[in-house]
């Protein structure tokens, strides 16, 4: 079989419930809902982490985020080091296979030459390596009160470039729709990372965006057009796919590294309140939270020349699942590779994808600041859970059954403490192991 290519769009603080299909009542994503109708929804599919650096360390090496060297949001100062150099990632795997690789947008990996995207098996690169920026100026603010001046965070591979004016999701766009063209001219495949940093904050959106949602509230509204200005942007990768006669080959993973934000630094008028632009849909909890909202995310498979379209799964998959399973679909040999004698913790879903195979995972496991959390089955124990980076909640263990309460809104933990036992015992086991296995 001819080897696929990959195409991965990644969102930035997109919550579960802020797709049209997936329920929202407010945002359209017409492009995304097309993936779907076409590809396979998941609705059980899981960030590895609720924030973002540690989430996208799994979603490249295929490792829990504390076994990939990065277990916290990293920081900005320039020359900051991150994911170690020793971590291979999907693009340096995909390589010896005769891959093209190009990440544009949002990395978050590391600032230092030696845990760049360039240094981590991409070939081009064109984005910012910090956690957020103006999406105008592309300057990196939030660092103030931390040690850290604003500074400009634009990149061409290694050469700071500006392009003072020009919105940061167009310019991914932009960059990806230019990468796909220029693949008709090769005879190898490609890997595009398009590593969107909306709808993260700060929220802006161009005029033509929020006036297709002017009958919303404000924080809804930009929300709303937000989504939408990288909604059409997928319509754009898609389309450019199609005219350069590849789209069949391709194999697109839509996701987003974790839950909705909370942080009132996302109102622009001095606000303090939480935020709730963003929508996790029925689930519990926001960013930076193990409850549903903060880690369970949106995720479409599509693969015109591979499997059905118009699925549904209700498999449980995470984000470390995607370097196994694209490693596979293009018969790359782990044994014999740069992943050789490297133990992953994600599985292959190949066979789930095609043969209908239940879930590889028995259990999942979460750790974050403090809170620790584990899914078996319907099973959910979350430990010295918190809703959002500050909001704690009363009980310490709370148990819940996702198939009858999906929400987490009633606590079991005190009918079944037999359960509470043991999952807190596997969870704590899984936690010490992965710190002394850490990069």
């Amino acid at each position: 079989m001819k080897q696929p290519n990959f195409v991965v769009v990644y969102c930035d603080d997109l919550g579960y419930g802020d797709l049209g299909c997936y329920g929202s009542d407010s945002v359209r994503t017409p492009h995304l809902d097309g993936l779907a109708d076409e590809g396979v929804r998941f609705t059980n599919w899981y960030s590895n982490s609720p924030v973002c650096s540690p989430s996208r360390a799994s979603l490249l090496t295929g490792k829990y985020p504390v076994r990939a060297g990065v277990g916290e949001i990293l920081g900005a100062k320039r020359g900051s080091h991150g994911l170690p150099a020793a971590e291979v990632t999907l693009a340096k795997a995909l390589k010896p296979a005769g891959y093209r690789t190009a990440l544009y947008g949002k990395w978050h990996l590391g600032l230092s030459k030696e845990t760049s995207p360039n240094a981590h098996g991409f070939d081009e690169f064109f984005g910012f390596k910090a956690g957020c920026v103006d999406f105008y100026s592309h300057i990196f603010y939030w660092g103030q009160g931390h040690g850290v001046n604003p500074l400009h965070d634009l990149w061409e591979n290694e050469t700071e470039v500006w392009e003072n004016g020009r919105y940061m999701t167009e310019l991914i766009t932009e960059r990806s729709v230019d990468f796909i063209k220029r693949s008709r001219e090769q005879e190898t495949p490609f890997f595009l990372f398009a590593s969107y940093n909306a709808p993260h904050y700060p929220m802006h959106a161009p005029q033509e965006y929020m006036d297709r949602f002017a009958h919303l509230p404000w924080d809804r509204q930009v929300m709303a057009a937000m989504i939408a200005a990288v909604d059409d942007g997928v319509g754009e990768i898609v389309e450019a796919l199609k005219e350069a006669g590849c789209y069949e080959d391709t194999v697109i993973f839509f996701s987003s590294d974790n839950g909705p934000s909370s942080e009132s630094r996302n109102w622009l008028d001095g606000t303090e309140d939480i935020y709730y632009g963003g929508s996790a849909g029925i689930f519990r909890g926001h960013k930076a939270s193990l409850f549903e909202g903060g880690i369970r995310e949106p995720a479409i498979l599509n693969w015109p020349n591979g499997w059905e379209g118009g699925q549904v799964s209700d498999e449980v998959a995470a984000m470390m699942d995607i370097v196994p399973t694209f490693l596979d679909l293009a018969g790359v040999d782990l044994a014999a590779g740069p992943l050789q004698g490297i133990t992953l913790d994600g599985s292959s879903l190949k066979e789930m994808l095609f043969r209908g195979k239940p879930s590889p995972h028995k259990q999942l496991f979460w750790e974050y600041q403090g809170q620790l959390a584990v899914r078996e089955g319907n099973w959910k124990l979350v430990l010295n859970g918190k809703l959002d980076f500050d909001r704690v909640v009363p009980d310490q263990v709370h148990l819940s059954d996702l198939s009858k309460d999906p929400g987490e809104r009633s606590n079991l933990a005190d009918r079944y403490p037999e359960i509470v036992e043991r999952l807190s015992r596997d969870v704590r086991v899984w936690y010490e192991e992965v710190q002394n296995q850490g990069s």
